[in-house]
């Protein structure tokens, strides 16, 4: 039987607004292309994957040489996830998201790369608010006062769009510093980002760690006919 072109395969109330993933066939190939949107904000589509996968490449890049404990911060559609788990040094990975529903998806395998990360015997998703954690007294990796080498976000559009205004103090001085605190010698943060480098957040980067960089990562437009560009900032501690 022929799938329909367009389905929208879940639609869920969430404290945050609604969440929703769709899947449709591509007009330019029939490829199938997945969606995420909260409300009536695009989060993200499996069109567009390039800067997902080298937030993951780039934080590992600049990781130390041992074997990884990682915390990524916002699951989406897996592609950081899984990039993450494609790195042989990395022998824990927790994925923190505050939708069960995303969650949910990905142990149903309704999202193409959904059961490879759930069923990895490395990883463990965990339904919670990373923006909590990472701010609080306890480990990012659901182990109290337990530190990790690696922690990676993509949540919010940047530092100054935000999904909801209660993420805010993540980005301030005071929090990156209380990032910075869950991270081993060496261990490094990287942050995807949909607009250009902010000078007023590599700044407060600085502040709390050791090496700071920002990456702009190019990928082609929705249009196919022009370069789309993302931002990737790398932070490390000293070792």
């Amino acid at each position: 039987m022929r799938r329909p072109r367009f389905e929208e395969l879940d639609w869920q109330q969430t404290p945050i607004g609604v969440i929703s993933l769709r899947r449709r066939a591509d007009p330019a190939g029939g490829d199938d292309v997945y969606e995420v949107k909260l409300d009536d904000d695009y989060l993200m589509s499996s069109l567009f994957t390039t800067a997902e996968v080298e937030l993951a490449r780039i934080a590992l890049a600049h990781a130390p040489d041992r074997p990884l404990d990682v915390v990524v911060g916002g699951l989406g559609l897996g592609y950081t996830a899984a990039t993450v788990l494609d790195d042989e040094r990395v022998r824990r990975l927790v994925v923190v998201d505050a939708l069960a529903p995303v969650i949910g998806w990905h142990r149903q395998g309704l999202v193409p790369l959904g059961r490879r990360i759930a069923e990895d015997p490395r990883c463990e998703l965990v339904h919670g608010d990373f923006f909590a954690m990472a701010l609080g007294g306890g480990g990012l990796d659901g182990r109290e006062g337990t530190h990790v080498d690696a922690v990676v976000v993509d949540i919010d559009h940047s530092p100054r769009h935000l999904l909801h205004p209660a993420h805010a103090p993540f980005y301030e001085p005071d929090g990156i510093a209380a990032l910075a605190g869950h991270l081993r010698p060496g261990g490094v943060y990287a942050l995807w980002s949909n607009d250009p480098p902010d000078e007023e957040y590599l700044a407060g980067l600085r502040g709390a760690t050791e090496d700071v960089a920002a990456h702009v990562v190019t990928f082609p437009d929705a249009w196919g006919t022009g370069e789309a560009t993302n931002t990737v900032y790398v932070a490390t501690t000293a070792s």
